[in-house]
């Protein structure tokens, strides 16, 4: 079995056309293969979050994780982009939405991809991959510990996003929800709510 990957940061277009940077992963084989969008959490593009898309490469995926602070602090270490995201609210949703969908399509494009895409996302990534199943043409999709789909973030919190539990009907793809048992957001109640579809 060839078992070779190749991982580098490429420039791909995400909303509005804008060129934004992104990490790819994937196995060097020709396919055809699924791909994976991998949301990072809002610590931001970070090394242990690359990690996670190589690994979706070495178990045969091609995996694209997006800069979604790109915009806000280019060039900028990951503390720092963070940082600068967190004082504009977060990534606005309407810029995530366009930003995945560039991610996908660009998956789609390789010449090893089968045209199928998922999407998953830790923590804010994971409410955020939850936006992009119920906002996009998707094939499955992974909210892991994803806050705030079910409520809004408590006061002083500087993120700055509205409960989307309410688009559930709109899932266009089947949904996996993974929380910890202690997991602050979101609280344990809301957990079995989040996880029925409407």
């Amino acid at each position: 079995m060839y078992d070779a990957t190749l991982a580098e940061t490429v420039t791909i277009r995400g909303d509005g056309g804008d060129e934004i940077e992104a990490y790819l992963a994937r196995p060097m084989s020709q396919g055809p293969l699924g791909g994976v969008v991998v949301i990072h959490h809002m610590p931001g593009y970070d090394a242990p979050t690359k990690e996670i898309a190589r690994r979706f490469a070495a178990e045969g995926y091609n995996a694209l994780m997006p800069n979604l602070y790109h915009r806000d602090a280019p060039a900028a270490s990951p503390d720092d982009a963070a940082a600068a995201a967190r004082a504009k609210g977060g990534v606005p949703d309407a810029r995530l939405v366009g930003d995945v969908a560039g991610a996908a399509a660009h998956l789609r494009a390789l010449t090893s991809s089968n045209g199928k895409v998922g999407v998953i996302g830790y923590c804010s990534g994971g409410r955020q991959s939850f936006l992009a199943a119920v906002s996009l043409p998707l094939d499955a999709a992974v909210d892991c510990y994803g806050a705030f789909v079910t409520a809004a973030p408590p006061e002083g919190m500087p993120l700055k996003v509205g409960p989307i539990k309410h688009l559930t009907k709109d899932l266009s793809c089947p949904l996996l929800g993974l929380f910890g048992a202690d997991d602050q957001y979101p609280p344990h109640p809301s957990r079995s709510t989040s996880s029925k579809r409407s």
